[in-house]
């Protein structure tokens, strides 16, 4: 094989995630509309790549015109004073819970430390950005090389975008910014029908009792079709009785008029059926709406489901009112690609 040929790609581990991280929704993935709008050097790799939601790589042997393919933000080496930054804007505004600077595969090449900064922005144009007021919600930190670096954050405020600071220069392979979607359904018009759940229009996904393969259920509220079937949730093979679930709040309350669950890609593992319970709750946790969520009314009758294909529910689904969370219920088990509950706000 010649010296010259790329050889076979390696790919970075996952990060052990602590529970703020697994409970949360990674505001910079561009599948949400997130993208990196300015950046002050990106001479040895795109800084678009830093946002990409697959694993870091490692390709050997693989080189550009500017030098050896890194998979990530890397700036050039820094020969005057100062520091390299980049701004993204985040896929839906949010309140940041932290993040995961991700240098894999930076060796001698990586961040001696970084911070970060957000604000509220309703415009992308460098002026506007430039007159927005930035607060530093991530101090200088330390980083090493070639290692995931979670940093949780105790910001309280939603942001839309957040600038990322190299001191002073480096390579980042991978942002994580983990957090909670906070939708814009307040600026719907009235009597429009809405995806209640969506990601972009604030749905979260609370809690699960299993997520062994593939993402956590909060795929199932992510934008369009699952890309194949790691897109999505998928629990392990059930070996005892009961059935598989997830709790979701709704990102405002409203009442419901259709459903629609897609099984794409999951064809031998394909959940045998499906619920959907649900309540308006006003106030308790996490952890006590999902003790609550047990005994919530009917909302959808078990359905029988079909391998990689979209279930379209109306006529079945109990007239409940306005409500603000639903459990979704599969048995006994399997996978599911996405969860639509579409209907209109509640004007009350």
């Amino acid at each position: 094989m010649s010296s010259h040929t790329p050889g076979a790609p390696v790919f970075a581990p996952p990060a052990e995630l602590p529970d703020w991280a697994r409970r949360s929704v990674d505001l910079a993935n561009p599948r949400l509309g997130a993208r990196a709008i300015a950046v002050s050097d990106d001479f040895f790799a795109d800084v678009s790549r830093m946002l990409n939601p697959e694993p870091a790589q490692f390709v050997p042997g693989k080189f550009d015109t500017n030098g050896k393919w890194m998979d990530g933000w890397e700036s050039r080496r820094k020969r005057t004073a100062g520091h390299d930054w980049a701004v993204v804007r985040l896929g839906v505004k949010g309140v940041v819970r932290g993040f995961d600077v991700d240098t894999s595969h930076f060796t001698g090449n990586y961040p001696p430390a970084v911070s970060i900064e957000a604000c509220v922005s309703e415009s992308d144009e460098a002026d506007a950005l430039q007159a927005a007021a930035w607060t530093e919600i991530l101090p200088a930190t330390a980083c090493g090389p070639n290692s995931h670096h979670l940093f949780a954050c105790d910001s309280a405020q939603p942001w839309t975008h957040l600038r990322v600071n190299m001191y002073p220069d480096g390579g980042i392979a991978r942002l994580r910014v983990y957090g909670r979607p906070v939708g814009s359904l307040a600026a719907a018009a009235p009597g429009a029908l809405l995806d209640l759940v969506a990601l972009e229009n604030g749905g979260r996904a609370l809690s699960w009792n299993d997520a062994s393969f593939g993402s956590s259920a909060a795929a199932l509220l992510l934008p369009g079709r699952g890309m194949n079937m790691g897109d999505g949730w998928e629990t392990r093979r059930r070996r005892e009785p009961g059935n598989d679930w997830c709790v979701i709040a709704l990102g405002a309350p409203g009442s419901v008029d259709k459903i629609e669950v897609d099984t794409a890609f999951f064809k031998g593992n394909y959940p045998d059926r499906c619920s959907l319970q649900a309540a308006y709750v006003e106030g308790g946790t996490d952890r006590s709406i999902t003790t609550q969520s047990m005994f919530w009314q009917t909302l959808l009758p078990e359905q029988k489901l079909q391998m990689d294909a979209v279930h379209t529910f109306t006529e079945q689904i109990a007239q409940l009112g306005p409500i603000t969370h639903v459990r979704f219920n599969i048995f006994p088990d399997g996978g599911v690609s996405r969860l639509r509950v579409w209907g209109r706000l509640d004007t009350r």
